[in-house]
């Protein structure tokens, strides 16, 4: 899951300093007024998702699986305290 997330933040900054710059180059237009970096980091933050999405599927994939198993020894951990308090 850590490894998903520093990746994630990895391809967000990426992006982000890519497109400074291109803002900085005259590439792409300047926010209005002191409006520059929210332009950016909105602007960052659009394009890295649907890039995220399709670039980290497999990492996304290795994740949720990690979750779901944490989630299932949770849950029969649960259900084996519930037994024990049952047998008191």
């Amino acid at each position: 899951m850590l490894r998903y997330t520093l990746m994630r933040l990895g391809l967000f900054a990426g992006c982000f300093l890519a497109l400074w710059g291109l803002v900085y180059a005259g590439v792409l237009p300047r926010g209005l007024g002191d409006s520059n970096l929210l332009w950016v980091l909105v602007l960052s933050i659009v394009i890295s998702a649907p890039l995220s999405f399709i670039l980290l599927r497999g990492v996304r994939d290795e994740a949720s699986a990690d979750v779901v198993a944490r989630v299932d020894r949770a849950k029969g951990r649960l259900a084996a305290n519930r037994s024990q308090e049952d047998s008191l």
